[in-house]
């Protein structure tokens, strides 16, 4: 038979009793709280090489989600002047796995971007600045590209340390005994392979002289391009381009301030055969243009006032390559730049 408890006791037994229920409220609320106060996160397990982009260069992206659903999946960019969906436009998603990983291979960029999105969701081909969290877009994480194992390849061109940014089996750049930059468009495996080569600084506002044996000879889908462009500043870039975009009877060099598909930022003209000098004087607010045959035959001048981006990091380029890997072109071609040239 139980002892009957007094009633001091019995008031300490019905205050412990409701201090424990409360504890244990207390502790479910918190866990309760805790799972609500827990988002979506991603993260990157393997990262690609920091270096600039191209259509050539691809490698591994990996990386792991937290808290993902059933449905939910991830979107991958590269910057490279501005964001670019990985692997390529057609194909933006990368599935997340059972065991929550996620892996697939991106074009090479100096930053690389995950977003974890939910059915629905779609992403931009090119973008200038990552979406922020928020609606269809669950999480957002980026990080720096991996340094390269090995330093890259430079050539000594008019004084100046020039970078390869890409590297076939056959050798495609080199510099002769004049002192002239041979650029060669050459197929390898059924691609074209781009020849291209970035000043190793930044040189800012001044005048950009570039001298070029000849060009008459490049096929429609040859392209040409002498031009400055900043990593980090989207649409900061201005071109001296030399093609016919895939067109043989169209004009075969233009003037552009990017973005190209404003209208008045692209001047279109006729380079003719022989030795050309192209001139680029960039000043603040000011672009101004001019093209010479010889020593002294002007062929062409123009000048921008609107949409000139201003000085940043950009790096002056040179390349050579095929417009959109075009396969119609018929053989290897070479373009030599006799002499490049910078006044401040």
């Amino acid at each position: 038979m139980p002892i009957p408890m007094t009633g001091l006791q019995e008031r300490v037994h019905t205050a412990a009793s409701l201090a424990l229920a409360v504890a244990i409220y207390a502790s479910l609320t918190s866990c309760r709280s805790a799972e609500a106060r827990s988002e979506p996160s991603i993260e990157f397990t393997r990262v690609p090489t920091a270096a600039d982009g191209g259509p050539d260069n691809v490698e591994a992206i990996e990386g792991r989600v937290r808290g993902a659903r059933p449905g939910q999946q991830v979107v991958l960019y590269a910057l490279s002047g501005a964001w670019w969906v990985q692997p390529s436009g057609p194909h933006p998603f990368t599935e997340v796995q059972k065991d929550s990983t996620w892996k697939s291979t991106s074009h090479l960029g100096v930053v690389y971007a995950a977003l974890l999105v939910e059915p629905g969701y779609r992403p931009p081909y090119k973008i200038d600045a990552l979406p922020e969290k928020g609606g269809l877009v669950l999480a957002v994480a980026a990080v720096r590209g991996t340094e390269p194992a090995s330093p890259p390849k430079m050539v000594d061109f008019s004084g100046y340390q020039w970078e390869v940014l890409h590297a076939p089996e056959r050798e495609n750049i080199r510099v002769d005994d004049r002192g002239f930059l041979h650029l060669q468009l050459i197929k390898e495996r059924g691609k074209w392979m781009t020849a291209e080569v970035k000043l190793s600084r930044s040189l800012g506002y001044g005048t950009y002289k570039f001298v070029v044996s000849d060009v008459e000879h490049l096929e429609p889908d040859a392209v040409l391009a002498l031009f400055t462009y900043d990593l980090f500043g989207p649409s900061h870039e201005i071109d001296i381009e030399i093609s016919r975009w895939g067109e043989p009877e169209d004009k075969n060099a233009q003037y552009v301030i990017q973005p190209y598909i404003v209208p008045a930022n692209t001047v279109r003209f006729a380079a003719p055969s022989g030795r050309l000098t192209f001139l680029m004087d960039w000043q603040p607010g000011r672009a101004s243009f001019k093209t010479i045959r010889g020593a002294s035959d002007l062929v062409e001048e123009h000048v921008f006032t609107s949409g000139v981006p201003p000085a940043g990091t950009e790096q002056v380029r040179i390349n050579l390559y095929a417009y959109g890997g075009r396969i119609k072109m018929q053989q290897e071609t070479e373009v030599i730049v006799e002499k490049f040239e910078f006044l401040p």
